[in-house]
C-alpha cells in the first residue's frame, strides 16, 4: 500500500511539473497605426477575427497574422464588443453615447443603436437568457438588450458602478460591483438581484471570469489581489497575488488557467489544480498598459492591447496614448 501511494505521488509530481514546463511568452506583436485609446478586446473563436476597441472605432484584425480585416466607426468612445453568432450580429458599448452600436458580423455594416444607461462600459452576451447586457458605470445599472429586436427590455439597478460581468450559463449572472467591492448575483430570467456577496479582502474589483464547471469566480481587485469565490454560495475560496492595474481577467476552459492582465506590465498566469487549490504558475513580463485581454479558447492564445503613453495629466484617470503606437501582444505557450 505504501509503495502504491509513493508511485501515485510520484506520478502526480511528474504531471504537475509537466504542466509548469509549458511556459508562456510573447510570440507576436500586432501593430495598428492609428490614434486613440483602448479598452476591452474580443476574440472570435468561430472565425479569424479579433475585435479591438480603439478610440472611437473598432479595429478588426486577423487573430493569426494581425492583418487588417475592417474598421467599424462610431460616434463616441468604444469600450467592449459582444458577439451573437446565432443572429449574425455584434454589439459595441459606446460610453459617451450611452448606447450600444449594432453591426452585421459578415459585412461589419452598422445596423443601429440601442439606448443604454449612462456610460456603457463592459458588455457581454448571456447564452442562457439570450440577451446582450451592458454595464453602465455612471447610472450604476445594467441594460438588458434583446438581440432579436434590438430593444432594451430591462434595467437592473445596482448600488454601485458595475465593471465586468459573467454568466454561469444556467440562469445566473455575476457582476463586479466596483464601488461596493462585492459580487452581485442576478437572476437571468427576472433580472432581480438574488444575492450580494462581499469580496473582502478584495477591493475595487474590475476584471471577472468564471469556471462554469467548478463554479469558481475570479475577480481581479485593487491592492494586487485576485479573489477566488465559490459561485454557489459566495464564500471566498482563496486569494492570489497579482500586479497593479488589473482591468481584465480571462479563463481558459480546457487548460484550467486563469489570466490576470496587469497594467503595471505583467500577465499573472494561475493554474486551477482543484476547485479549491490554485497556484501562480508564471508571471510573464508584458508591457506597461497591457491591462485588458481576450483568451482564444481554441488556440489558447491571449491577446493584450497596449500603447506608448504621454505624461499623465493630473486631471485624467489614465495617461493618453501616443498616436500610432497602439499594438496587441500575442501570448502563447
Amino acid at each position: 500500500m505504501k509503495k502504491l501511494a509513493f508511485v501515485t505521488a510520484l506520478l502526480s509530481v511528474t504531471a504537475f511539473t509537466a504542466v509548469y514546463a509549458q511556459s508562456y511568452r510573447i510570440a507576436k506583436t500586432f501593430h495598428i497605426k492609428s490614434g486613440g485609446g483602448y479598452d476591452y478586446t474580443t476574440v472570435d473563436s468561430l472565425s479569424d477575427n479579433l475585435y479591438l476597441s480603439h478610440g472611437t472605432q473598432v479595429n478588426i484584425v486577423n487573430k493569426t497574422t494581425g492583418d487588417s480585416i475592417g474598421v467599424i466607426k462610431t460616434d463616441k468612445d468604444v469600450h467592449g464588443i459582444a458577439l451573437v453568432h446565432a443572429l449574425g450580429k455584434g454589439y459595441i458599448s459606446n460610453g459617451g453615447a450611452n448606447s450600444a452600436l449594432v453591426f452585421d458580423l459578415k459585412t461589419n455594416k452598422v445596423l443601429g443603436h440601442v439606448p443604454t444607461g449612462m456610460f456603457a462600459d463592459g458588455i457581454f452576451y448571456d447564452t442562457f437568457s439570450k440577451k446582450v447586457i451592458t454595464c453602465n458605470g455612471r447610472s450604476k445599472n445594467m441594460t438588458v438588450i434583446d438581440p432579436a429586436t434590438d430593444q432594451a427590455v430591462a434595467t437592473i439597478q445596482l448600488t454601485g458602478w458595475p465593471e465586468s460581468a459573467a454568466s454561469d450559463g444556467k440562469g445566473k449572472i455575476y457582476v463586479n460591483n466596483a464601488e461596493k467591492s462585492e459580487i452581485d448575483v442576478i437572476d437571468a430570467t427576472t433580472y432581480k438581484i438574488l444575492n450580494t456577496w462581499p469580496l473582502a479582502p478584495g477591493k475595487g474589483p474590475s476584471g471577472l471570469a468564471i469556471d462554469r464547471k467548478t463554479m469558481r469566480l475570479f475577480a481581479g481587485c485593487d491592492g494586487n489581489l485576485l479573489v477566488v469565490m465559490d459561485a454557489n454560495n459566495g464564500k471566498i475560496v482563496t486569494t492570489l497575488p497579482i500586479d497593479d492595474e488589473c482591468d481584465a481577467v480571462g479563463f481558459d476552459v480546457k487548460l484550467k488557467t486563469v489570466y490576470s492582465s496587469n497594467g503595471a506590465g505583467t500577465l499573472t498566469i494561475i493554474k486551477e489544480l482543484t476547485p479549491n487549490k490554485f497556484v501562480v504558475a508564471q508571471v510573464l513580463k508584458t508591457e506597461k498598459g497591457a491591462r485588458t485581454q481576450a483568451v482564444d479558447q481554441l488556440s489558447h492564445k491571449v491577446y493584450l492591447p497596449t500603447a506608448d503613453f504621454k505624461p499623465k495629466d493630473p486631471k485624467s484617470f489614465r495617461p493618453a496614448s501616443i498616436p500610432g503606437t497602439f499594438r496587441v501582444l500575442v501570448v502563447s505557450r
